[in-house]
C-alpha cells in the first residue's frame, strides 16, 4: 500500500523526496509560480537540479547556505556545483515543527565562503 505522501502530487521537490539525502548538481536558478490553483500568482526563486525533474523552492536560509558552499552570492556561479539535499526534521513553519529541505556541502568538501576579516579597531569593546 502507498504512503499518503506518495499519493499527493507536487510540482516542487518535497522533504520526502530527499529522505534519504540526495547528492544534487545545480542546473539553474529560475522563478516559478508557486500559487495554488485558481489563486493569484506568487513567484518564488527555485533551484533547478540536474538529477530531478522537480525544482526546489528556495528559502533565505538555503540561499545563504548555498552561497557559503559555493563561495559566491552570484547564482550563475552556483551552476554545476554539487550540494546535498536532505530532510531536516527540526525546521519550523508558522510556529510548528514541520521538517523541510536543507542543504549542506558534500562530505569532504568545506564551504568556500570565507569570513570577512575584522580589524581590532573595528571592535567597539
Amino acid at each position: 500500500m502507498p504512503r499518503i505522501n506518495d499519493m499527493i502530487d507536487s510540482k516542487f521537490l518535497k522533504k520526502e523526496d530527499v529522505d534519504p539525502p540526495v547528492l544534487a548538481t545545480i542546473k539553474d536558478v529560475t522563478q516559478h509560480d508557486v500559487s495554488m490553483e485558481n489563486k493569484p500568482e506568487e513567484m518564488k526563486w527555485c533551484l533547478e537540479i540536474q538529477e530531478s525533474v522537480k525544482p526546489m523552492v528556495l528559502n533565505t536560509t538555503n540561499m545563504k547556505l548555498i552561497e557559503a558552499i559555493t563561495g559566491s552570492d552570484l547564482t550563475d556561479d552556483w551552476i554545476g556545483k554539487k550540494i546535498v539535499l536532505f530532510n531536516d526534521p527540526t525546521i519550523m513553519y508558522a510556529g510548528k515543527v514541520t521538517g523541510g529541505i536543507r542543504v549542506r556541502a558534500p562530505k569532504g568538501q568545506q564551504p568556500q565562503a570565507q569570513p570577512h576579516p575584522v580589524a581590532d579597531e573595528d571592535i567597539p569593546f
